[in-house]
């Protein structure tokens, strides 16, 4: 049975990444890169198809776990009546190939372990070849792929299962060691386990240590920042939204995903995470991956793409997997990829001044690549769009489309005025005047007091929120005002907020879904930006009473069920916790005073 999403926790390479349950499983594994199709464990909780288990053999009385302070090596305590034993997980920053590196300690008695790895490729498609290897440990060869896994225990096979029953006592450090490669090269260079799981320590260690940010949810945003870096592709800059595909957005239902990609759409919220926080590095590569990403034909640009800026991201269903607890069909790649979005031309451009605001540099030709951009958007802007949550129905004017397309004008204008840069800057004017007024006029229900999801549509749409976040209207205004009222009335659900409501949006899907948490922390920006600061702080709090044992925030959260739903760890909800503290933190006349006065300090 699959356990809760909530109940694992994130180790990764800042190339590829693992999900640890609390039972002391690996149930998702993709090598050599996040969305690598030589997949170890298909789907949580799908053991016949990937698992890797390292656990008491007998009955645990209790679990504790944690990260190790400032890093991504996760410490997972298992209590038993004959003692206590800690494993220990990480993988260590890629030099020559991935690893996964467990060990286990015991810390306090005698106590019995097994060890039970289920090797599975292609999404749990492909059994491989296993066979003992010259140093001792196995090798498993299907196709391109093949791993080697080293212990410090022996082994056994049974049943297609790599089996290793040990007992440990006090002091002990047992290794176990997987590493992928190419099949068709040598197998790499040993890992001692032990020396890797210290030196990924102070890796992580150094990298929290540039953090800038000593705000009242120091720990939170902090986790968060860490978060984020481990969902970043090293090699480019590339930042995938999640490391997992298919987790329902309602458990049981079709609404399921692969979010191992990038999104235009987060450009500006990660790049404002990153540079407040004091990791320019880390926001320059994501702000050149963008730039390598979307370079060409203007018409061809996507609103996502794979870790290496990849356009080709064809969806398809593996109809051998049963789904995590039955929600099917389990998709890799993503349709979404070729929809018409207007509102990436405006979260670029918003991102793109940033970075130059913000100390990342300019340069002439990615000018050249944006006007040319904008003399695109000057043609399609009029246009019906899939919008943001990216529908599978009919194209719509969606408002928030239409208000991003407004943004992208806005910051070009800027741009060629603050930085002196050429451009037909009284042309964009005059669009942007234009989208303004229209907005205003088709999307603005007066009597309710709210502006709409779609022209001339009823429902509502949390994306309506970026209005003041994004300064198309001042927050003083009463339609601002009036829309932030109107979301909280109509599309708050036990104290948090949905999209929209899907049993009556025409989205091409049957309805169903949980609480969207990004859409929520943008309400709490705007309740900042409003004045209601206390309201701001208790809905912040909400939603980070969320996060789990060890910090991580899924999509969406259920409450119905009070569990988390969606892709696992979402790298759009952590930006938001990010950016909801600072903005909190700014609205405080003291923010020392108001931390200690939190944390109940005289």
């Amino acid at each position: 049975m699959a356990l809760p999403i909530e109940d694992y926790a994130l180790i990764g390479d800042t190339q590829t990444a693992a999900l640890v349950g609390r039972d002391g499983s690996i149930d998702w594994l993709c090598l050599p890169r996040f969305d690598s199709p030589a997949c170890f464990a298909a789907l949580l909780g799908d053991p016949s198809h990937g698992r890797w288990l390292l656990a008491p053999a007998g009955e645990v009385l209790r679990v504790e776990r944690r990260y190790r302070q400032g890093t991504l090596v996760l410490e997972t305590d298992f209590h038993t009546a004959d003692g206590v034993v800690q494993v220990v997980d990480s993988m260590p920053i890629r030099h020559e190939a991935p690893d996964v590196v467990r060990v286990v300690r015991c810390l306090r008695g005698r106590v019995a372990m097994r060890m039970e790895l289920v090797l599975r490729f292609d999404f749990g498609h492909v059994v491989p070849w296993v066979q003992r290897a010259d140093d001792g440990g196995l090798t498993a060869t299907a196709g391109p792929d093949a791993v080697h896994l080293i212990t410090a225990r022996p082994t056994h096979g049974e049943d297609f299962t790599t089996i290793a029953e040990f007992e440990v006592e006090e002091g002990d450090e047992v290794p176990f060691v997987l590493t992928w490669y190419p099949s068709h090269e040598p197998v790499p260079g040993p890992v001692d386990g032990l020396e890797a799981t210290e030196d990924t320590t102070r890796w992580w260690r150094e990298w929290s240590g540039r953090s800038r940010f000593d705000g009242a949810h120091r720990n939170l945003v902090q986790r968060s920042l860490i978060t984020l870096k481990a969902l970043t592709y090293a090699p480019t800059g590339g930042i995938v939204a999640a490391p997992t595909t298919s987790l329902p957005e309602s458990i049981g239902g079709v609404r399921n995903w692969d979010y191992r990609y990038c999104w235009v759409r987060d450009a500006t919220l990660t790049l404002q995470s990153l540079m407040h926080a004091g990791y320019t590095e880390e926001a320059r590569a994501w702000r050149d991956w963008l730039l390598r990403a979307i370079a060409g034909s203007p018409e061809e640009m996507q609103i996502m793409y794979g870790p290496a800026g990849e356009r080709r991201l064809t969806e398809l269903e593996l109809d051998w997997l049963p789904g995590y607890e039955g929600s099917r069909p389990v998709r890799i790649g993503n349709a979404a990829s070729n929809q018409f979005q207007l509102d990436v031309f405006g979260e670029l451009m918003d991102a793109l001044m940033l970075g130059r605001a913000g100390g990342l540099g300019f340069d002439a030709p990615a000018w050249r690549l944006q006007v040319a951009l904008m003399a695109y958007l000057e043609r399609v802007w009029d246009q019906p769009d899939e919008g943001i949550w990216e529908v599978r129905g009919a194209r719509r004017h969606f408002v928030h489309s239409k208000v991003m397309a407004w943004v992208a004008f806005d910051r070009a204008i800027r741009i060629a005025e603050q930085f002196d840069q050429g451009g037909p800057v009284d042309r964009w004017r005059e669009l942007r005047a234009r989208v303004h007024h229209e907005v205003c006029e088709r999307g603005y229900d007066a009597e309710r007091r709210t502006f709409t999801q779609s022209y001339g549509s009823r429902g509502l749409d949390a994306a309506t929120l970026m209005i003041p976040l994004v300064g198309f209207l001042p927050p003083d205004d009463e339609r601002v005002i009036g829309t932030v009222e109107a979301v909280q009335r109509e599309l708050f659900v036990d104290g948090f907020l949905l999209r929209y409501d899907t049993r009556e949006a025409d989205d091409g899907l049957p309805p169903g879904e949980g609480a969207f948490l990004p859409c929520t922390f943008w309400l709490a920006d705007c309740l900042v930006l409003i004045g209601r600061h206390d309201e701001a702080r208790a809905l912040f709090d909400r939603l980070t009473g969320l996060a789990n044992d060890v910090g991580l925030l899924a999509e969406e959260y259920d409450p119905r069920l009070g569990r988390l739903v969606g892709n696992f760890p979402q790298a759009f909800t952590h930006v938001g916790l990010v950016n909801t503290a600072m903005n909190l933190d700014r609205a405080s006349a003291s923010p020392a005073e108001d931390r200690a006065k939190r944390e109940g300090v005289s």
